[in-house]
């Protein structure tokens, strides 16, 4: 029961908290990480006991849950989903740790929401029902909403508004797809209809034209949480608004819900309609690429800036996923790894210098390399890493996606490039303005350092953006395998087209 435990002590831990006086705060935020820490460590155990040489399913737990409606508690984890886990267990941890003395406000409200957040988050990677999985999928907005709404800044209202009524507006049209695919299935057990994700998924066979529907169905909903071109605009708005700890999660692995569903459901169920669309996904992938680095360098805000860069680095991710190859789609799904860890850590960086300066204004800095040293040497790291520098992370993700859509399209890899390219340009010119030059605001003058707390936890990141730009094959020998069975059924899915 690895997975039900690393899914529920976060929620469990959120529920102690809620019986703390409220005046015991240091022993609210010690029940907080205490929580999160083991369920990292579960995950880590996980990790080590997952057998990387199969793309079956793992550590499964199936149990009758309503069973009139063929629903079960069905979770398992394969080398798509292992990655995403880990990584919002570790997230999470890091995002108590780093609220320790920037929430000082509704401090046992604040922990319970990010602990159930984390639930959420982890339940919707680790679900195999689809019943279950969208009780997890609509479980995650009830937090978020309350995090960017309560703890988020001036126009935290109309963010948190905005990404409820986008996200909501996604999981009607996909639910709709659920029920369709509910009805559409018979359990070779009981011989009713099964919500089963593993028994639906081998079952699907329908006819083109349904599968069109049912990708738009799903698709559209997965595309917002990605989000994808022209369904970005909740994005900077949730991102600028919205505490550290929630931009850190926003970013890390809440934006990968909507990838992982793309090659956990559309890829596998609907993979004549999957091929079909390659053209449409491409070209709002590149889209996606230019514009949000484009539109990244005329910001001012620096969260800002690091919020549009999602935009494109999540359409490098669904450029490699759809040139519908090996190499593009471990490439894909290692860059939202590599993007969990530099995006959260920007969003780190910008966390520490908002609470000593209270502004997020790139023309409020300047020349804060001379009194902040440590910061700017652990901030040149990750940006080196958004950037893609060969020896840290975003290289090998980058390199892997361009490859697999250069032999897809070449057109394609040549305009991704390109991305790479601007993504080095805003970046750049960012550090350059916020650390050198000459100090011109006197109060820049008095910035203290990182302190331990916020030292170990850009260390921790910077570690592992280390390790899998170094050493990346830990991480792909487990996802191949079950990417490639993914690709294996649209593979025959397109050799049975006339």
């Amino acid at each position: 029961m690895l997975l039900t435990f690393s899914i529920f002590i976060p929620t469990l831990a959120g529920l102690i908290i809620l019986f703390v006086p409220r005046k015991m705060e240091i022993l609210q935020r010690s029940i907080a990480l205490i929580g999160t820490a083991v369920a990292f460590a579960l995950t880590v155990v996980v990790f080590i006991g997952f057998d990387g040489s199969t793309s079956n399913y793992q550590f499964e737990e199936n149990w009758t849950w309503i069973s009139s409606l063929g629903v079960n508690y069905h979770l398992a984890v394969d080398g798509i989903s292992l990655f995403l886990v880990l990584l919002t267990t570790f997230l999470s941890m890091l995002c108590i740790i780093s609220s320790w003395g920037s929430v000082k406000e509704r401090i046992k409200e604040y922990h319970f929401f990010l602990l159930l957040l984390e639930t959420g988050i982890v339940g919707v990677f680790c679900a195999m029902d689809f019943f279950l999985f969208y009780v997890f999928w609509e479980l995650m907005l009830i937090p978020m909403y309350f995090l960017i709404g309560v703890w988020g800044g001036p126009r935290r209202i109309y963010a948190a508004v905005k990404f409820f009524l986008y996200t909501m507006t996604g999981s009607v049209l996909m639910l709709v797809g659920i029920l369709y695919l509910y009805f559409q299935s018979i359990d070779p057990i009981t011989g009713g209809h099964t919500f089963d994700i593993l028994t639906i998924t081998n079952q699907c066979n329908f006819p083109m034209g349904t599968q069109i529907w049912l990708f738009l169905a799903f698709g559209i909903a997965f595309a917002i949480k990605v989000p994808m071109f022209p369904f970005h605009t909740w994005l900077p708005d949730a991102h600028v608004e919205a505490p550290t700890a929630g931009s850190v999660i926003l970013a890390g692995v809440l934006l990968k819900m909507g990838t992982y569903g793309f090659l956990r459901f559309c890829l596998p169920m609907f993979p004549g309609a999957s091929l079909k669309f390659v053209p449409v996904i491409s070209v709002l992938a590149l889209i996606g690429i230019l514009y949000g680095a484009l539109v990244s360098m005329v910001q001012k805000d620096i969260k800002r800036l690091v919020a549009y860069s999602s935009v494109a680095h999540l359409g490098f991710v669904m450029l490699g996923m759809f040139a519908m190859n090996l190499q593009g789609m471990a490439g894909s799904l290692l860059q939202q790894i590599n993007h969990g860890l530099s995006t959260g850590a920007l969003f780190f960086l910008v966390g520490v210098i908002y609470d000593r300066r209270h502004t997020r204004l790139i023309e409020d800095y300047g020349g804060i390399a001379k009194v902040m040293p440590l910061y700017a040497s652990l901030f040149m790291i990750v940006m080196l890493s958004s950037i893609g520098v060969p020896g840290l992370n975003g290289f090998v993700g980058e390199f892997l996606i361009l490859l697999g859509t250069f032999k897809a399209n070449m057109a394609y890899a040549v305009f991704g490039a390109a991305g790479v390219i601007f993504a080095a340009v805003y970046l750049l010119w960012a550090y350059q303005r916020i650390f050198f030059g000459k100090i011109v605001h006197s109060v820049n003058e008095k910035l203290r350092d990182c302190s331990p707390r916020e030292a170990f936890i850009l260390i921790a990141l910077i570690i592992f953006i280390v390790l899998i730009g170094v050493y990346p094959e830990p991480f792909l020998s487990r996802m191949e395998p079950a990417l490639q069975a993914v690709l294996n059924r649209v593979q025959d899915a397109n050799a049975m087209v006339p």
